[in-house]
């Protein structure tokens, strides 16, 4: 890991990402190398430094150009980036573009076309392209200062997060190719969502912090459930437990199901799948993005944390029959294989 974590922040440095040492010093706290390591334990490493360097860019990217900056606010803006940074990534050979947002991606995007298929990389794209689409409805909300109903928030979340592009990068590390078949069924698909969305609502509890001592913290699922339901903090934040546990429950189930009928690939994919909610958790809380120092003042917020984390021996009960969202509702009706 140590000689993935040196190739990626090589990469970073030669690609011109971060233009000072204070936004650097910002992309190496999200420890990004061992992020995405924690998901695809069994990667090459040949191939696994190319998805630490996109992880690496996302946060960059995400900082700079979605949650702060001109665009954050500004969903027209943001399109008109989205649509060039996207198609960065998707041209192949050589590319001139002024932003370096842009140009590192385009360079990842070779990268990638050298290690990985057609296939792999096309899956990424379209994974890609959904992220962006995610952060514009999320950006859309947020300047027409409009908070989403829980249904609406958990739909865009499933996009907004990155965890499309991020779960699509297990193909390209781990060296496989799950056959259209069994990828694009309903049952691996709700297996991908489900696993997108509780590693989200996770990223939603290790960032409350961070967000809310940078005044950040106008979607969220905590936040969501304030306003919805009128809940105080602690209600709220205990309802998107039950509610992240109950989606978890039942990935566990659906998974035990389909992992006995599954090609070589496929395990290999489902099991990263698990790895990567496991991961997510254990790294979000002691990332120093998360778990350092965060907003203005002498006396900044820090998360503290146990040198041993306790686990849940069974999923938390709350209100809320998550089957009962049309948005996600599916999942629980037995999806084909």
């Amino acid at each position: 890991m140590d000689d993935v974590e040196r190739r990626a922040l090589a990469w970073v440095d030669a690609s011109g990402l971060c233009p000072d040492e204070a936004s650097r010093a910002v992309a190496v706290a999200s420890n990004s190398a061992e992020f995405y390591a924690r998901f695809a334990p069994a990667a090459d490493p040949e191939r696994l430094w190319v998805a630490a360097c996109w992880v690496y860019w996302g946060f960059v990217f995400d900082d700079a150009r979605c949650d702060e900056g001109p665009f954050a606010a500004d969903p027209a803006a943001f399109a008109a980036l989205a649509g060039s940074v996207q198609r960065a990534l998707e041209v192949p050979g050589p590319l001139r573009t002024g932003d370096r947002y842009a140009a590192a991606l385009h360079d990842l995007g070779e990268h990638m076309r050298a290690c990985a298929g057609p296939v792999q990389c096309r899956r990424f794209h379209h994974a890609h392209r959904a992220w962006l689409g995610g952060v514009q409805w999320q950006i859309g909300n947020r300047a027409a200062g409009r908070m989403p109903d829980l249904d609406e928030y958990l739909a865009m979340r499933l996009h907004a997060a990155g965890g499309e592009p991020t779960y699509a990068l297990l193909e390209i590390a781990n060296g496989i190719d799950v056959p259209a078949a069994e990828m694009d069924s309903p049952a691996v698909l709700a297996l991908t969502e489900m696993a997108m969305l509780v590693a989200s609502l996770d990223n939603d509890r290790h960032s409350y912090a961070r967000e809310t001592g940078l005044g950040q913290t106008g979607q969220n699922i905590v936040t969501v459930l304030m306003a919805q339901d009128g809940l105080a903090p602690g209600r709220a934040l205990r309802e998107a437990i039950a509610l992240r546990d109950a989606i978890l429950d039942r990935f566990l189930a659906l998974r035990a199901e389909i992992l006995p009928r599954a090609g070589a690939a496929l395990r290999r994919y489902l099991e990263d799948l698990g790895h990567g909610i496991r991961g997510n958790i254990e790294w979000g809380l002691r990332v120093p993005r998360y778990a350092g120092p965060v907003g203005a003042g002498p006396s900044p917020v820090r998360a503290r944390v146990p040198a041993q984390l306790p686990w849940a021996r069974r999923p938390l009960r709350g209100g809320r029959d998550p089957r009962r969202l049309p948005s996600i509702a599916w999942w629980w009706r037995d999806p084909a294989f």
